[in-house]
């Protein structure tokens, strides 16, 4: 069995675009922000960057209305590759083909207090390439 489900925001906007030929098809790439569990460590990671690629009408889905910021729930299956890079070397790829995308908090949560949609600004930068993502965001519930 290859299922894996995850839940994070996404980093950016999705990458899109449109394969050639008479059907063409979305293709959608992002990469999301998924918390690791546990006491933080000073100088490591708190996050893992997971690389994801939506097909057909899921990259149509992720196009339309996924945006930096939002907290998604995602399941797909993890899809290895590698290809030859023009330095020559070869490159390994580890992607989640997304087969379902859901919103993981209601519009209500990604609003600022001025009713502007608070995924549409990115978290500060700390420095080093890496969002700033506050302690206790993932302890709120998209329901109550």
């Amino acid at each position: 069995m290859n299922k894996w489900i995850g839940m994070g925001r996404l980093t950016r906007n999705p990458d899109v675009r449109w394969t050639q030929g008479q059907e063409q098809k979305c293709v959608a790439r992002f990469t999301v922000a998924v918390d690791r569990r546990g006491q933080k460590q000073e100088g490591q990671q708190s996050a893992d960057f997971i690389s994801c690629v939506a097909f057909g009408r899921q990259g149509e889905f992720a196009e339309k209305y996924l945006k930096q910021g939002m907290k998604v729930a995602i399941v797909g299956r993890i899809q290895t590759g590698s290809y030859t890079n023009r330095d020559g070397q070869k490159v390994y790829t580890t992607d989640i083909v997304v087969e379902e995308v859901e919103f993981a908090e209601s519009k209500a949560a990604s609003e600022g207090q001025n009713g502007q949609q608070s995924y549409g600004q990115p978290y500060p930068d700390t420095g080093d390439g890496f969002m700033n993502i506050p302690d206790g965001i993932d302890e709120e519930l998209p329901f109550s």
